[in-house]
Formats: C-alpha cells, structure tokens, sequence
C-alpha cells in the first residue's frame, strides 16, 4: 500500500524529465535493466529540492548506455572509469552517473577497492551504503516508475534513522568510508544512526586509514557545509575519527582551570560558532576559517597570576598553522588557504576597532591589509563569536560590531582604501634619483602607501612626489655611507 501511495507521484516527476524516458527507451534497444537509484531517489521522498547528481545503475554495460544516452543529448562532457565500470555525463545542471550493478570491496591494508560484477538489482541494492540510499525506481518501459523497496528505505526515511541494508560490520568493512558517509547524512537530514551501525563504527573505526584523505575530505566538507555543523562534529568526535583529521581542533576541548580560574571549553564554543555563522552562509572556506579560528589558544594559553588565562597571539600563531594543515588533509594551497589564514589572522580584529577613541588610520590600515572580499566575512565571524550567554553584553558587543562596519564603509567610500594605487611608480623613483632597479625603490613606494593609509598626506601626485624625494635622499644618502 505504501509503495501505491507513492507511486503516482513519482510517475509525475519522471515523466516530466526528459533524461529518464530517454534512458528508458535506450535501455529496451539494449536490452538491458535500469534503475535509478541513490540521493536523486531519497530526495524524491523526503520532498527535498531534487539532486543535480543522477544515479543510475543498470544491469548491462553502463559505458555503452552512457554513450549512447550522452549522443541523443548532444553532450560531449562524458566521462570514463573504467576499471569501476562507471561513466558520468554532464548535461545542462545534472551530473548523471552511469553505474553498472556492482559491488566494492577494499582489502586489510589497500585503499583501492575491488569489483565485482552483479546482474540483479537486489544484489546491487544490498552493496549500498544506507537503506536510504537503496530505494531504486524502475526506468524499464514494462514497469516504469515501480518503486523497488528491499530494505524498507522508505520506512527508514519516515522514522529519519540512517542503517546499513546488511550486517553493518560488512558494509563498513567493505568500504570504510561509509562510516564518515554516515556522520554526513546524519549532520545533513538530522537523521539519527542506529544502535547496530553506531557498534559497527566502534568496532570498525581504525579502517578509516586505509582510505585516502582525498575522500575523507569530500565527506568531510559536506558536514561542514550542512546547516547544523556541531551534529556531524560531535559524531566525528565521539568515533574518533575527528583526532584522525583535525587533532589541532580536538586539542581545544576540555574547560581551563588553575587557581580558581576557569575558562570556556573551546571545542564547545566553535561548535556553537559554526552553528551561528551556517545560518548566514554556505561559503565552505568561511566555514573552514571559523571552525579553525581558534586553534592557536591550545599553544598560546597562559596562566597569569590573579588575572587568569590569556590567549595572547592565538590568531597569529592559529594563522601560522594552516599551511601545515592544509598541506595534509590536500586542501587547496594558493588562493583558499590565503584567505583562511587572513580570517583567522583577524578574526578578532573588529572587536578591538570597535572601542572607543579608534583613530581612522587604524581602522583604513585594516581595511586595506584585509581586503575587500573579506571586510564582510571578518564581520559575521566576528558576530557569530559573541556567545556569551548574557544578553545584554552580546547586544551591545554585536551593536558595537555593527557600528564600526558602518564606518569602515564610509571611510572606504571617501578614501577608497580597496582600489587605492600609489601614485608614485618605480620609474619616477628611479628616474628622480638615477638609480636602477634596486630594493631601495620598494622601501620608498612601502613608506609612501604607509603614508597614505595613516592619513599623513593625501593620495594624490604632489604629495606623494614630495615624500618621496625626502625619504629617498635619506636612504641613498646612508646607502652611501
């Protein structure tokens, strides 16, 4: 009856999508079997906005349907993996992954998986990961639109638990990964996983090191980016895997005390800070900046006698540490490391301008050393770290917050601090004062911009020229010297 109920919908939504009538009629002409099946699939029944990622899986040979399927839609961005028996075609927002009925296997010691090729798709709904994820829809003209239901998924999705189709010790042995897959999809659909798949991970947890980083790390962001981080964290934590990945962010659980001094459990507070900063944004390196921004207090903190702890520097020394950590865990090295570093490295910056008697050269010095993308972000990570349960304190921190973004607005629209460009270039230096390219000529154009920032002349030609040749004549004078 549950599978009727269902099933008139999902004709609905399938017919109106021209991808599956196509794989339909294709899979008749080679005579094989197809079904969709996975996220596409388990979103259809928890009336979520549908997936762009495709799964299907078919009984014969997935590359030849993918070519086939990628000619009739004149699509020429097909990919092969051959070895897995897969293909993946892109057409217009969809990436549709073509899979024949398969399982994957990983040995002890080796992250390379082993196939094996299956003809059924209740064999090949049994290798899934999750009974969620293991609902399949038939795409075949004789029984288009049934709904294949092995493992009850759709019963599972009801009662939001997330469990393996079989003996979770086998899934999670065959593939490790899905133990952190779990996590995932508890942290996105606030799922709860069952009592049987909690023990497998426990027991099974130590595999996860065979796999590659690389994938972990997929998984990984995907928690990140889920809109109540702290779920998928706190399971990350509690199996262990978390010490595995990020050992400098589980460095700062546990309360401070000394003397009668106590501080908060760090751990705890960023949970609840990457909580905040989800309800304002998806951008993963923000995210990955404030999940990061205050590992630096597990090495900077100080006992000083009578005042308590203090965390002096942890946003340099936190700032310092994220190349090591990005190099590592093969994140992104160039321009998504260099923006976390600089959040973090002033993440506590706006609290500090937001004081009273804050002259203006400050406030444009940061502006320009933090850039324009990053003013906005520095601001609600800045907000979001106010999490202080008296009410009072944080409206009046956040309103003093607020305020200087206002002014760092205004000051920016009447310097123009973001696009400020020295109007004194190398040549003139060199011009001025017959010298070659020297390093004389960038400490004249540094003093020069300095200059500027401090408010102690104006942007314009003249006084720049005038600065220039005074600092210049002290420099080559006592290069001479």
């Amino acid at each position: 009856m549950l599978l009727k109920k269902y099933k008139k919908k999902i004709l609905l939504k399938l017919n109106n999508n021209k991808i599956f009538k196509i794989i339909s009629k294709l899979s008749k002409i080679l005579n094989y079997k197809s079904y969709l099946i996975g996220g596409y699939v388990r979103n259809l029944f928890l009336k979520k906005k549908y997936n762009t990622d495709i799964d299907i899986v078919t009984t014969g040979d997935s590359i030849i349907l993918a070519k086939k399927f990628a000619k009739i839609i004149f699509s020429k961005k097909i990919y092969y993996f051959k070895r897995f028996k897969t293909a993946i075609v892109k057409y217009k927002t969809y990436n549709i992954e073509f899979v024949s009925t398969r399982k994957e296997t990983y040995n002890i010691y080796n992250n390379k998986p082993n196939i094996k090729i299956f003809k059924s798709i209740k064999d090949d709904q049994s290798r899934r990961d999750f009974t969620i994820n293991s609902i399949a829809i038939s795409l075949n003209i004789n029984d288009f639109g049934n709904i294949i239901d092995t493992y009850n998924g759709i019963n599972d999705i009801k009662k939001k638990i997330i469990k393996t189709p079989i003996n979770p010790n086998i899934t999670f042995y065959d593939d490790p990964l899905r133990m952190i897959r779990a996590i995932r999809f508890s942290s996105q659909l606030n799922f709860k996983i069952n009592k049987k798949s909690i023990k497998s991970i426990l027991k099974n947890r130590d595999r996860i090191r065979i796999i590659s980083i690389e994938r972990i790390i997929q998984e990984f962001n995907k928690i990140i980016l889920s809109d109540k981080p702290s779920i998928g964290l706190k399971l990350m934590y509690k199996f262990g895997f978390l010490s595995i990945i990020l050992p400098e962010f589980v460095d700062l659980k546990g309360k401070t005390n000394y003397n009668g001094f106590s501080y908060k459990d760090n751990f705890l507070h960023t949970l609840n800070v990457i909580d905040n900063i989800s309800k304002l944004t998806n951008k993963l390196w923000l995210k990955w900046a404030t999940l990061l921004h205050d590992i630096g207090k597990s090495i900077s903190k100080k006992y000083i006698h009578k005042n308590g702890w203090t965390f002096y520097l942890h946003e340099i020394i936190g700032s310092n540490m994220i190349p090591q950590i990005f190099h590592r865990l093969k994140l992104p090295m160039k321009n998504n490391m260099k923006y976390v570093q600089n959040i973090i490295k002033y993440s506590n910056k706006p609290i500090c301008l937001s004081k009273k008697n804050v002259k203006n050269s400050t406030i444009r010095k940061f502006i320009y050393e933090i850039g324009k993308n990053n003013i906005k972000d520095i601001i609600k990570l800045c907000n979001c770290d106010i999490t202080t349960k008296n009410i009072n304190k944080k409206k009046k921190l956040i309103k003093k917050v607020n305020n200087l973004y206002k002014k760092i607005k205004k000051i920016e629209k009447r310097d123009k601090i973001y696009n400020m460009k020295i109007p004194i270039t190398g040549n003139d230096i060199m011009k001025k004062f017959n010298i070659k390219p020297c390093k004389i000529i960038g400490k004249i154009k540094k003093y020069i911009k300095n200059s500027i920032i401090n408010g102690y002349i104006k942007n314009n030609y003249k006084e720049a020229y005038k600065l220039m040749i005074k600092k210049g004549k002290k420099l080559i004078f006592f290069k001479k010297k």
